[in-house]
């Protein structure tokens, strides 16, 4: 017979946290429901949520981030349509990076093996001139270096060096030799 589980609610967060969620929660819709050129106005939003947001960047309506004050964008990077960017921990995104439609950036997940099922707060790095194509899945505790190419539909467990190409599930390095050395 299964283990029983018990699930603790509440413990997750501070009051800080909880308070800047609801918040977050009242502004979101002026975010979602913005017009899909006024980049700069939902760059505005998350600035004054504490995301560290660069020169240029363009986040599409659509995406949806989970706490703005754990994200990091580095300068003239794209999020696209249906992104998820579930940052229970930190995600930092570097410079000129694509994030393509419908990927899933995961920087968060349950200790499985915990009686208690914890909740973890774990944390993406993303380099510089990253593409990361469509519907890909970014698992917690993911590094992804600089000038790499995550493939359509790909599911990253692992780190991914810098200069490469990966693709598959789960993603494996399919350029023979680093790209632009």
């Amino acid at each position: 017979m299964p283990e029983e589980r018990t699930i603790q609610y509440g413990k997750n967060y501070s009051k800080k946290e909880y308070i800047l969620r609801i918040l977050w929660g009242f502004a979101y819709p002026f975010f979602r429901y913005s017009p899909r050129l006024f980049y700069g106005w939902r760059n505005t939003i998350l600035r004054v949520f504490g995301a560290k947001i660069g020169n240029g960047v363009k986040i599409y309506p659509s995406a949806k981030i989970t706490f703005p004050w754990k994200l990091e964008i580095g300068k003239k990077s794209v999020i696209s349509w249906e992104v998820i960017v579930y940052n229970l921990g930190s995600i930092k995104i570097g410079e000129e990076c694509i994030i393509s439609q419908y990927v899933h950036l995961c920087a968060g997940t349950h200790d499985y093996k915990s009686p208690g099922f914890e909740l973890i707060k774990s944390s993406i790095t993303i380099g510089d001139h990253v593409w990361i194509a469509a519907d890909a899945f970014i698992s917690p505790d993911i590094s992804i270096g600089n000038n790499a190419v995550v493939g359509a539909r790909s599911v990253v467990v692992k780190n991914v060096p810098k200069n490469t190409i990966v693709a598959g599930h789960p993603a494996t390095q399919l350029s023979p030799k680093p790209l632009n050395p």
